[in-house]
């Protein structure tokens, strides 16, 4: 059995993994999800990945799983600590260097001139009781500071790495990913169907993923 160690997005929690944890509880495995300090304007990418090595412990058989802006902190933690596998999870691949604010831009992100309507472009396919209970807790403010940090490492970590793509992601297109990916990691992804928000919409499939990867190579 693994340790799957899951890192939310921007201004998330936790409770964005609450449909996947029991799954992942329910086939042996032991499960982290910590909270990073996202609304914290006097910490960075360092201060996020000492979050996660402290929720992980003396544990080992590690599988680090990111969501969107969690592909900024998760190959820190690759870094640190033996892990047997990084998954990102319609995420975003930093290059050596890079800040999270130049990353829009240095990835040709195309941005859009329409208004930004939260729920038509992260929760269009989220059922609606998880919809309804996001919005009731309401959104953690989303701190600027580790957007602003030159991503430190010199070269991707040294772990097997696989990209899930959401074919319906209407933040992140797919298009953009395949080529975003390709370019910077080398790999193609592999697609499940949902929009950017997997864990919410279709815990099933993403575990399902999650675990051929972990068949692969444990």
């Amino acid at each position: 059995m693994a340790t799957y160690v899951l890192i939310h997005g921007a201004g998330s929690d936790s409770w964005y993994w609450h449909r996947v944890i029991p799954l992942l509880r329910a086939r042996g495995h032991t499960v982290v999800a910590p909270d990073l300090p996202c609304d914290d304007d006097s910490v960075g990418l360092t201060q996020y990945t000492d979050v996660v090595l402290k929720a992980i412990g003396y544990l080992t058989d590690l599988i680090v799983v990111a969501q969107s802006l969690g592909g900024f902190t998760a190959p820190l933690v690759c870094a640190r600590v033996p892990v047997e596998l990084l998954v990102l999870v319609a995420a975003m691949v930093p290059a050596p260097g890079e800040s999270g604010d130049d990353w829009w831009t240095n990835t040709g992100f195309p941005r859009s001139d329409r208004p930004f309507d939260i729920k038509e472009i992260f929760f269009h396919d989220v059922p609606p009781d998880v919809t309804a209970e996001a919005f009731r807790r309401g959104e953690k403010e989303q701190s600027g500071t580790p957007m602003k940090e030159p991503w430190p490492l010199k070269q991707w970590p040294d772990v097997p790495t696989r990209f899930v793509l959401c074919r319906q992601d209407r933040f992140f297109p797919p298009e953009f990913l395949r080529r975003v990916v390709q370019e910077r990691l080398g790999i193609t992804p592999d697609e499940i169907d949902g929009g950017h928000l997997p864990a919410l919409s279709h815990p099933d499939a993403l575990v399902n993923r999650l675990e051929a990867y972990r068949l692969e190579i444990m």
